[in-house]
């Protein structure tokens, strides 16, 4: 009988409606017990062993806190507690879960892409352990990042269960991210759009947005029923937008952008060359982040745990312009520090939390300067908050949409969206999430999608700019000429041609633009030192082809050739250029072709 019922659901339109819900009942219970046991752990750790309470938004505060007030803190084990709390996040995971190390959002990310949205059963459960081992302990990580990996396993494990589909298994992965978001932010439709937008830097998983929306406030639900509703953060009411504001608004974005690009080199830059590469045991490493986390916590002890405490004092305006400053330097260090050695953690959080305090730094900052431009400073901290998540995850929309659910502070809305979009502009495609890719067509997940009737049936000659004269240069052109040609080219490459008329290399505007006002390079460099390794293609060449060669390359356009030489098909005539907009634009024509035939 079960089994018939469950035959009977996958066969109706109402399946993503119950399987939605059910992904999201589980992961609003599983983020209800993982918050509940941090808390309190927390509690345990700072409150009753450090006697050094961290503050608590009032969202978050469900332990009140005990003992003598007068008693006097043991400061000094805020050096020793992040050490052993990432010995043990470290033993945990690299004896029975490995890939639950680090950030959990990256994870997820790698599970849909390119494991065919399979994570294995142990991992939910090994990933909240070593998180609370590693938060409790004064670790400087985020819970939402392991909360989005814990839901997007039950998604997962729920589809594997039910034999589901891969494609469906994935879409359910989804759901369980955003439900676990949806319930730790008490923001479900933020967490909803977070969770398909922060696959791609400039695309949507627009096929899991309902699975998305039920699971996310489903688990919201839960989540109220079992611990509570309240915001997590209480802030004023604002007026509504004025432009006077703008100047310090886009001052704010101005900043983000260099900030950001410190933290994402500076995470990755750990990660990679440094705790990659140290001998012996990779269960260790956790712990030497952590000692460099204690040593910074005892000078600065708003880096230590999540800190919405402290981000919700910001906004209350109680924290000093120069402390404010070395918080954000010392979170970037300590969050680097934690999750680049291994600790298990997320990036999501801190993210959020360096962007509220660099907020609060411009709106309260500039209020002691200038007042009458910045007549909201609180408000400054919540759109740093959205608009430096933009920057630095290339996932705007939902970032936006979260921070107002989570404060309320839905009048914010106009500057959210003007900050996040100049932010994501100026960021030029920068996140710290590896394994997200640039859109559908980069993901091994829709590979399928690409080749089946589609791009394999199209032709390059029925899309490419045909042009009688391609501009081209020389391998021998002096750089000083290759800057005006690409500079001054209608198209975003510029073919290197031989004197037999052989193509030999591309030149790119974002391939040149690092070294753009080197002038002394105008004397020695040519044309042929910095072209690219050559590539063409013939105008029968069919646009699934064009697309690999667009993927492997790069190149926002690629020569396309006559060849006099089968095979060689860069010696010939080039007849035009094909660019990848273009292809795009003529993949879109033809599914909307066929689904309306």
């Amino acid at each position: 009988m079960f089994q018939r019922l469950i035959a009977r659901i996958s066969e109706s339109h109402t399946r993503w409606i119950a399987w939605g819900m059910a992904v999201g009942v589980l992961s609003g219970i599983s983020a209800a017990l993982f918050f509940v046991a941090l808390e309190y752990a927390t509690h345990l750790t700072m409150h009753e062993l450090v006697g050094a309470a961290p503050p608590a938004p009032p969202g978050d505060a469900l332990f009140p806190a005990s003992g003598a007030p007068d008693a006097e803190p043991r400061r000094w084990l805020l050096f020793l507690l992040p050490a052993l709390g990432g010995l043990l996040s470290g033993l945990l995971v690299y004896r029975f879960a490995p890939e639950a190390e680090g950030a959990g959002t990256d994870e997820m990310i790698r599970a849909f892409h390119r494991a065919r949205g399979v994570v294995r059963p142990r991992v939910p459960l090994v990933k909240a352990f070593a998180t609370i081992a590693t938060l409790a302990s004064g670790g400087s990580a985020g819970k939402e990042g392991p909360v989005a990996q814990i839901g997007g396993g039950i998604g997962s494990a729920l589809a594997s269960w039910l034999g589901l589909s891969a494609r469906d298994r994935r879409i359910l992965l989804l759901a369980g991210t955003a439900g676990g978001l949806g319930a730790i932010f008490r923001a479900p439709l933020g967490s909803a759009i977070t969770a398909i937008e922060v696959l791609y830097r400039e695309d949507f998983e627009s096929d899991a947005l309902i699975p998305c929306v039920i699971s996310a406030v489903t688990a919201y639900v839960v989540f109220v029923l079992l611990v509570g509703g309240q915001r997590i953060f209480a802030v004023p009411e604002f007026p509504l937008f004025s432009p006077i504001e703008i100047p310090g608004y886009v001052g704010l974005a101005l900043l983000s952008v260099p900030v950001g690009r410190a933290y994402i080199g500076l995470f990755k830059f750990l990660r990679a060359r440094v705790f990659a590469k140290l001998p012996g045991p990779r269960a260790l490493r956790p712990m030497l982040g952590g000692v460099f986390v204690g040593a910074i916590g005892l000078f600065v002890p708003e880096v230590l745990g999540v800190g919405w405490g402290h981000l919700q004092r910001a906004i209350e305006g109680q924290m000093l312009v120069g402390t404010l400053a070395l918080v954000v330097v010392a979170k970037i260090v300590a969050t680097c520090l934690t999750v680049g050695s291994g600790g298990s953690g997320g990036v999501f959080g801190p993210t959020l939390f360096i962007g509220g305090m660099l907020g609060a730094l411009v709106g309260y900052g500039g209020a002691a300067l200038a007042p009458a431009f910045f007549p909201n400073p609180a408000a400054f901290v919540l759109v740093g908050m959205a608009s430096y998540f933009a920057g630095v995850a290339s996932a705007p929309i939902g970032a936006m949409l979260m921070v107002t659910e989570m404060t309320g502070g839905y009048a914010l809305l106009p500057p959210l969206m003007l900050v996040s979009v100049l932010a994501i502009l100026l960021a030029r495609g920068r996140s710290i999430y590896d394994q997200q890719v640039k859109d559908r067509f980069s993901s091994p997940a829709h590979l399928g999608d690409l080749t089946l009737n589609v791009l394999e049936e199209m032709r390059v000659a029925d899309v490419y700019r045909k042009s009688e004269r391609v501009p081209s240069v020389e391998p021998g052109t002096r750089f000083e000429r290759v800057r005006e040609m690409v500079l001054g080219s209608g198209d975003a490459t510029v073919p290197v041609v031989d004197s037999g008329g052989r193509l030999v290399g591309l030149l790119t505007a974002e391939q040149i633009r690092p070294v753009l006002d080197e002038r002394q390079l105008d004397g020695f460099v040519v044309a042929g030192d910095i072209a690219a390794k050559p590539m063409a293609l013939q105008p029968d060449d069919d646009l699934f082809r064009a697309h690999e060669l667009f993927r492997a390359s790069g190149c926002p356009q690629i020569p396309v050739v006559l060849a006099a030489d089968p095979e060689d098909p860069c010696a010939g005539r080039i007849v035009g250029m094909l660019d990848y907009r273009d292809l795009m634009r003529a993949y879109e024509r033809e599914l909307a072709r066929r689904r309306e035939a």
